[in-house]
């Protein structure tokens, strides 16, 4: 049976590592669970922020597999699958799908750049048509910024009439409002889920038939993110959002992906989580020291964190 659809806040939850660089999984086990008991509605591991280019296809297998003999659902799991090689994405995909994972998070093939919409479709079509499995549902990743291979509304088109079961969405990390309302206001509804790449931009996409967010800072802010979700319709949203903005201005003032581990490490008092995965460095002493002391200026917490 295809699993339930997520929607809500889902946090592309960071990668703890040991002092050797190697993942931590007691530290991602309780990470994910303290995100979940905060109210996220999934957990969209292996992405962007998760360092999951700088893990091997072993590693997120066995990173999945703690997981799921630690009790997380895995109609709770988006992991992140695309990859450069058509064999990882499809081995990654496969093993999500038999795992039971809501869905799978499928960034196109990124090292060569200027390629066609055709190269994609063929990219995306291989792999549905080599995982095979009807319980498959893929979420497009758009992230020009990273990525540097944009995909373009014929493409998504083109992939959810040829695979009308299998493309399920789209995370759009572009951080372009006008792509976020063209993607929502040409496929939006209840066969296609979008999902803008910041909580900047909830609000703005719950507006407009959004299905929640995908996002960074869920990492270290997910109770007030979910809020907003939550209380979308209300007259407090507005005022509720300017919050998000403010908490995400000051975390991206720094590189985010550092900046979110020493926010957890400095709240949870444990500095085992400042580990990042070359070429990515953590933020220096003085960096810390002035972020911890903004947050604290916003009353920023983070409970129950461990």
């Amino acid at each position: 049976m295809k699993p339930e659809k997520i929607k809500g806040v889902l946090s592309p939850v960071v990668t703890p590592f040991a002092k050797d660089l190697s993942p931590d999984g007691k530290r991602f086990v309780a990470h994910c669970k303290w995100l979940l008991e905060q109210g996220c509605a999934g957990l969209a591991v292996f992405g962007t922020t998760s360092e999951a280019n700088s893990l091997s296809v072993d590693e997120r297998i066995d990173l999945l597999d703690m997981l799921l003999a630690a009790g997380i659902p895995p109609g709770r799991l988006m992991p992140g699958t695309g990859c450069c090689s058509l064999t990882d994405t499809v081995r990654l995909t496969r093993h999500a799908t038999q795992a039971g994972c809501a869905g799978v998070l499928m960034l196109p093939p990124f090292y060569y750049k200027g390629v066609t919409d055709e190269g994609i479709f063929r990219s995306f079509a291989e792999t549905i048509e080599r995982v095979g499995d009807e319980n498959l549902q893929v979420y497009l990743y758009h992230i020009p910024p990273q990525s540097q291979v944009p995909l373009s509304l014929p493409l998504i088109e083109r992939l959810k009439k040829t695979y009308p079961s299998a493309i399920a969405g789209i995370k759009d990390s572009s951080g372009d409002v006008a792509n976020l309302r063209a993607v929502l206001s040409a496929f939006a509804g209840a066969d296609f889920d979008v999902f803008p790449g910041s909580e900047m931009l909830l609000l703005e996409g719950m507006q407009h038939g959004g299905s929640g967010c995908i996002t960074a800072t869920g990492n270290v802010n997910p109770g007030p993110i979910v809020a907003v979700y939550q209380n979308w319709r209300s007259p407090q949203a507005v005022a509720m959002q300017a919050g998000l903005d403010t908490l995400r201005k000051t975390m991206q003032a720094y590189p985010l992906i550092a900046a979110i581990k020493a926010t957890i490490a400095h709240y949870a008092h444990d500095e085992g989580w400042n580990h990042l995965r070359p070429p990515l460095v953590e933020l220096d002493a003085g960096q810390r020291t002035e972020l911890q002391a903004k947050l604290q200026a916003l009353s920023f917490a983070m409970p129950g964190i461990v």
